[in-house]
């Protein structure tokens, strides 16, 4: 019937690393979460008006977002009247199986980087100023560097105090190639970054950008100039246009997610800090909202608890003790 009967057997071969990792990253917003659903399966023994209207604040506390819940709610009433469902405890697996269809239904996203066979790699990095966006830059290069390629950080966002040095800091950290400038213009910086990254044959180059989105069209602008300049020397660049996002600033960050997909071509999300959350439903709002892959999701501090995104393993931390 439900999901985890087909999932059991891929998580005993899984990177069992991976699976703890979503398993304690997400254990503010399970523990939370699952103890109102079973609080509710205790209160109530049959499927009745009540029990949806309850149901519906759980999870919209888990920040699964107003519309989603809306959407989501609809369905289950649906499969409960097709499917003749009366016992709440058997609900509870349908609840499983529409979380999981939640990500998983319309359009094919991918959660895999656009990783060049030939040349480098391009990633362009975007958010607004304090979601994490230069220690995330930073994360992403050592798992890069672990997986044996060569990485090149390029410090775009030249006008903030701190940002350049910040970044070279992680350059040091990593072991990788670093290329910035203090308050020079950041388009000219990537051309000076982009020159050497070709020379040298790096595999992968991570560009920083500014996070101002107080004001849209000159940070629209900005990017532009910097997508024309990283276009002139490697066609199809940037691969990726990934945004970080601040998982704890809950549906903030969806606003920041529209804005950011106003102004540029926004491939994919990385959710950091999900673990200082218990609103970790916010990934299957992001979705539903916004139609965007998550690509990485910050599960802790460390320089390895960046990981990359993966609903079956999100599912599972989230809802394993349901199971």
């Amino acid at each position: 019937m439900g999901l985890f009967s087909k999932f059991k057997e891929v998580f005993k071969k899984e990177d069992k690393k991976d699976l703890e990792a979503f398993d304690k990253g997400l254990e503010k917003t399970r523990k939370e979460f699952v103890s109102e659903i079973n609080v509710l399966g205790h209160k109530f023994h049959k499927v009745t008006d009540e029990y949806f209207e309850e149901l519906e604040s759980v999870l919209i506390k888990a920040d699964i977002g107003v519309r989603t819940v809306e959407d989501f709610i609809e369905k289950l009433r649906k499969r409960v009247k097709d499917e003749n469902i009366t016992d709440t405890e058997y609900l509870r697996d349908v609840i499983i199986d529409e979380l999981f269809m939640i990500y998983v239904e319309g359009d094919t996203l991918t959660d895999k980087v656009n990783i060049q066979k030939e040349g480098p790699t391009i990633i362009l990095m975007v958010g607004v100023n304090g979601v994490g966006k230069t220690t995330t830059i930073g994360k992403l290069a050592n798992k890069y560097k672990q997986m044996g390629k060569s990485v090149m950080l390029i410090a775009g966002d030249t006008f903030r105090a701190g940002a350049v040095p910040q970044l070279e800091e992680w350059a040091k950290r990593t072991d990788s190639l670093f290329v910035g400038k203090e308050n020079a213009d950041p388009a000219s910086v990537i051309y000076d970054g982009l020159n050497e990254a070709l020379e040298k044959k790096v595999d992968i180059v991570l560009i920083d950008t500014a996070g101002r989105l107080q004001n849209k069209v000159n940070l629209m602008n900005e990017l532009e100039k910097i997508n024309k300049v990283i276009g002139k020397f490697i066609p199809d660049a940037p691969h990726e246009t990934l945004l970080i996002i601040d998982a704890t600033t809950g549906q903030n960050g969806i606003s920041q997610a529209k804005a950011f997909k106003e102004i540029t071509n926004i491939t994919g999300l990385v959710l950091t800090k999900l673990d200082g959350t218990a609103k970790g439903g916010i990934v299957l709002a992001i979705k539903e909202e916004v139609n965007l892959p998550v690509k990485f999701i910050g599960l802790g501090e460390g320089i390895d608890d960046l990981k990359s995104f993966d609903i079956e393993e999100y599912i599972y931390g989230l809802l394993k003790d349901l199971m």
